[in-house]
This record gives structure tokens, sequence and C-alpha cells, in this order.
């Protein structure tokens, strides 16, 4: 059975009644190259463990499979169990879990499954979950990179620069965490049914330290980052106003932000981590001063 076949898709979800769900974001791939091309961007391979989320019918997991030791597959979808069930029948490296990934302990799953392995991610993610996941994926601090397709306009964001449209908090919180690289595009036309925007996939490798290292701590540096980026047409200084205003006055914000070499008029999208770093410290100094 071809499971980029649309023939061979809608002959296997015909036999079991099966129907699309929008709000699980599900859409199929229909040409063989996407998944082949993304199993060999995540770097699975012997001494490799897999988690993939979202399996659909199975042909990344197939792509996975024929690479990794083992994979691990997390299916929300009920519907799709028995159809997993039957297309991944003779894959004997091949575990498939019913679950939400969201609700699921994803150390602990690692851990069962993946010991002695290199643990990875490879998915192609609903759009509407996508930041949650990742989010959720860096902070179970198991995985060597984390490969996903997701909407082309995300995976931009993650990995964009300072000074740029798309860059913000998440881009920070994920380039802080790992280093994102978009690989390619993978348009509507692929999938069945098409959905309406392009798809990318970004390949996110785990740093094994952080390329900052703020006295404040990891979770004071977010607190200013998030703030920064609250309120984008403001100026760095207002922005940080309007979070720490009760804390600190605007005079003091302005001249920590002075203190790091930053202009009066300078917008949070213009700082990377290195100059947020500086920036939080002295914060947080000023805060301990009260």
């Amino acid at each position: 059975m071809d499971l980029c076949s649309i023939q061979d898709i809608r002959a296997l979800l015909g036999r079991y009644g099966f129907r699309f769900s929008k709000s699980m974001g599900q859409n199929f791939l229909i040409e063989d190259w996407v998944p082949r091309d993304i199993a060999q961007a995540s770097g699975a391979g012997r001494g490799t463990g897999v988690l993939e989320i979202g399996p659909g019918i199975g042909p990344l997991t197939r792509q996975l499979c024929a690479r990794a030791d083992r994979v691990v597959s997390v299916e929300l979808d009920k519907a799709l169990l028995p159809v997993l069930a039957e297309t991944m029948a003779d894959a004997e490296n091949f575990t498939l879990i019913s679950g939400d990934i969201l609700k699921t302990d994803i150390p602990a799953l690692v851990d069962q499954h993946f010991s002695g392995l290199t643990p990875l991610v490879c998915a192609n993610l609903p759009y509407n979950i996508t930041t949650p996941v990742l989010t959720a994926l860096v902070e179970a601090r198991r995985f060597a990179a984390i490969t996903v397709m997701i909407q082309r306009e995300v995976a931009l964001r993650i990995a964009a620069a300072p000074g740029t449209e798309d860059y913000g908090a998440f881009s920070l919180y994920m380039q802080y965490h790992t280093e994102p690289e978009v690989l390619f595009d993978v348009p509507p036309a692929c999938f069945y049914p098409a959905p309406k925007v392009t798809s990318a996939v970004l390949r996110c490798t785990v740093r094994t330290a952080p390329p900052v290292a703020p006295a404040c701590g990891e979770a004071f540096l977010f607190r200013v980052i998030r703030a920064a980026f609250a309120q984008r047409r403001k100026t760095l200084v207002n922005s940080l106003s309007s979070v720490f205003g009760g804390q600190l006055d605007k005079e003091a914000i302005g001249s920590a932000a002075a203190a790091c070499g930053l202009e009066p008029s300078v917008r949070g999208e213009r700082l990377g981590l290195e100059e947020f770093a500086a920036l939080a410290d002295r914060l947080h100094a000023l805060l301990d001063q009260k």
C-alpha cells in the first residue's frame, strides 16, 4: 500500500469510515518525497529513538521506522488507531500510544521507551498546537533535536533574526534553547485535503548549554523579554514600564537601558539574547536594591 497515493488513502480511510477533523488539523501527505526528506533531515538512524506526534496514517512513521531503532507515535484521534494498526503492522520497532501529547508526561515516556538511545522528535504538527507542543518538547529536556513540519509563517518566526518583522518573544525562547533552521517548504498541493497555507520543515538542534547565562536566571530573563514584546509599537523603555512600573519607575528603567548602550528610542525587536541578558541583569539588580 502506498500511503502517499491519494487513491490508496481514500480506499484505506473508506474501509474504516474515517472522516477528517478540522479541529485536529488533519492533512495527509500525498507526495512521497516529503516524509522521506523529513525523516532524513531528522537525524533518525541507528542508536536513535524517535518520538512522533500525530502520525496520521503513517507515511512519516514508516520512514522513521526504516531508520531509527525505535519509534513511538502519540495519536489523539482514536479513529486512526485501527488504521495505524493495519499500516504499521509489519514494523516491529513501532509503538503507538493513544493520547494527547499536551497531557503526556514526555520525560517519563522518553525514559521508558528510549533507554540507551539518543532521543529525537520528528513530526508533522497540527498548526493549532505548534507553540504549546514545541514548548513542552523543549521543557522535557530529553531530546537532541526536534524536527517538525509546521506552518511556514511560524517556522520563519522561530528562526527570525533581531530587527525583522517575524522576530518575537517565542523566537528568543526557541533560540535560547535550540538552534533553529528552516530546511525546506512544503506546498499545499502536497496534502490531502490541501491546507490554505504553505508548510515548512524546521529543525531545532537542542543546545547543550544556552548561549547566554544571565545572573538573574532564565525565568527573569524571559519575564523581561515577554514584557519587551507585550506592546511591539512602543519603545523598549515604555514597554518595560508597562510591566515593571509598579516596581521600577520609567527613569530607572531608562537608565538601565542606557547603561547597556541602548538608545532611548529602541524597540524590543532590535535586541538579541546577549542584549536582553545584560538588560535583565541590570533590572534585576535594581529590584534587589529595593
